[in-house]
């Protein structure tokens, strides 16, 4: 079994245009495919991440809210890689999304922050 590659991370989202404005507008995903699934009320948005990594966006009609204290089993968080993490902090704050301090993870010595998407899920910057 080859497992080598993650194709998309499926995110669900309480706003729509919020949440599209932020991921497209704010942190420059590209999109890939927007539709709309009248079957189902909702909107899906397809996001490029890289050449092989996809986010999609899905916006039902009222989800349920995330369960963050305690956490709730499931998706933690997502991680992104980035080359300097105090530009892209800086990069961050300009547009007004605010970042926890930068600290180093104990277990692999890099750079790490967070900050969180319209909803609160949390969204890592890993060095």
């Amino acid at each position: 079994m080859n497992l080598s590659t993650i194709h998309h991370i499926a995110i669900i989202v309480s706003d729509y245009e919020k949440s599209k404005d932020f991921y497209v507008n704010k942190l420059s995903f590209e999109v890939i495919r927007e539709n709309y699934r009248p079957q189902k009320g909702d909107w899906k948005l397809d996001l490029k991440v890289n050449d092989t990594t996809e986010l999609e966006i899905f916006a039902p009609q009222n989800p349920p809210k995330r369960p963050s204290f305690p956490e709730a089993c499931g998706l933690r968080h997502l991680a992104f890689k980035v080359a300097k993490i105090e530009r892209v902090v800086t990069e961050l704050n300009e547009l007004g999304i605010e970042c926890e301090p930068i600290r180093t993870d104990e277990f692999t010595n890099k750079k790490m922050t967070f900050f969180f998407d319209p909803d609160g899920l949390p969204l890592e910057l890993h060095e």
